[in-house]
């Protein structure tokens, strides 16, 4: 299971590299099913979701070498089209599996897909755009069974701009005759990068980023090698690292055009903050301030995978912060444990409303999600005395040597085995 042990206190200083982020990564591991050759990524961060993705694609007929921070794959020998039960339990992302392999095999088996506890995330919308397109989809023995030997190009207007939806949309449509339009689709950079390597591989995409996406179906496709973009999730919880410590950092390699959010709420917390093409400078004072009311909202409104980290941040600010959760209805859950630690949060229905307390005392805590993890060690950074974060594999799902690399920032933190 794991611990980390923090001593509090110390400010999180000096530069830090920025790993591929692990939203983009998972969907383009998935995606390279539909080339049937082989692939090579780079900037794969060393994390348990890539792990399993690994090896759900093994468990289908492809090989997977990884060495250092570069995956190889090669789907040439893709022999199979259900994703096994006890790895499709691990990881919500394994979802992705469905559009690549309508497109390759014309058939995809699954069942419910796992992940963190944070609130429902029905596939609904997945399922309704693939019936649009002409799937057959049948619901049997706790499995979704989804066939796709003729799929059309259509015209398809999501209900909600669901970035997993998008993503299966469009690697479906790939092997969809014609062309297939996404109205209302996900703007996240994540879907961006899964576009550049597609059209890498010599698909006819366009679009991705804006909310209208349009497809060319049944192009011929080849493998690539393809660099992972920078994660913005894990910059941020960095840049919070070194919000709530009184640090200063200086992050590389990532776009900071897709932090532009977060980097607003962060000034108003008092924060200086520079911005380059690709990297961020931030300095914080001792004591941040509550900079009122924000709420998540799809790309390129704040981000509900930062929400937990910034009320982490924000439970040692002085003054007042209410925060709305508009994505996920159970991503408050963490709080508890914050509470732990003396933050002083009160939830209403989907807001909470957090006072900020001069001093976080340090305590044990437990982990309950990926985002809501980093949260508690942002807060365990922050405060006085020990703190100790159990259940860590749900972090280290996201974060690649996370204590590490706070370590080598200034951090007192190990890890327990």
């Amino acid at each position: 299971m794991g611990s980390y042990q923090i001593q509090g206190g110390r400010p999180i200083e000096g530069e830090y590299t920025v790993k591929g982020a692990k939203n983009a990564v998972l969907p383009i591991l998935a995606a390279s099913i539909v080339t049937g050759e082989e692939n090579l990524f780079s900037r794969c961060p060393d994390i348990s979701d890539v792990q399993i993705m690994q090896e759900i694609l093994e468990s289908l007929g492809c090989k997977a070498v990884r060495s250092d921070e570069r995956v190889w794959i090669d789907t040439s020998g893709v022999s199979c089209c259900e994703v096994p039960r006890v790895l499709m339990e691990k990881m919500r992302s394994s979802i992705f599996l469905i559009g690549p392999l309508l497109t390759r095999c014309g058939r995809a088996v699954i069942s419910q897909p796992g992940g963190c506890a944070i609130g429902r995330r029905p596939i609904d919308l997945h399922m309704k755009a693939l019936s649009q397109m002409g799937a057959d989809i049948e619901e049997k023995d706790q499995q979704l069974i989804v066939t796709g030997n003729r799929l059309y190009g259509t015209n398809l207007i999501l209900d909600f701009p669901s970035v997993g939806a998008t993503e299966n949309i469009m690697l479906a449509a790939l092997g969809a005759k014609g062309e297939t339009v996404i109205h209302n689709s996900a703007r996240e950079p994540e879907i961006v990068d899964l576009q550049n390597y597609l059209n890498c591989c010599g698909a006819q995409i366009k679009g991705a980023g804006t909310s209208r996406i349009v497809i060319k179906g049944q192009v011929p496709l080849h493998g690539a090698y393809y660099p992972i973009m920078g994660d913005r999730i894990e910059a941020g919880t960095f840049l919070m690292a070194a919000a709530a410590t009184g640090g200063e950092l200086l992050l590389r390699e990532v776009e900071s055009d897709t932090l532009r959010s977060l980097i607003k709420y962060l000034r108003f917390a008092g924060c200086k903050i520079k911005r380059y093409p690709r990297e961020i400078w931030l300095r914080a004072p001792k004591r941040l301030y509550g900079i009122g009311k924000i709420k998540t909202e799809p790309y390129p409104g704040f981000p509900t995978d930062l929400q937990p980290q910034l009320c982490a941040v924000m439970a040692g600010a002085e003054g007042q912060t209410k925060v709305e959760e508009t994505i996920f209805e159970n991503r408050f859950r963490y709080t508890a444990q914050l509470a732990k630690l003396g933050a002083d949060i009160e939830i209403l229905q989907r807001t909470a409303i957090i006072k900020g307390v001069k001093q976080l005392v340090g305590t044990r805590v437990e982990a309950e999600d990926l985002r809501g993890g980093a949260a508690l060690v942002l807060a365990g950074l922050s405060a006085s005395g020990e703190t100790i974060v159990e259940n860590i594999e749900f972090i280290e799902r996201g974060y690649s040597g996370f204590h590490k690399e706070l370590e080598q920032l200034g951090a007192d933190i190990k890890r327990d085995l």
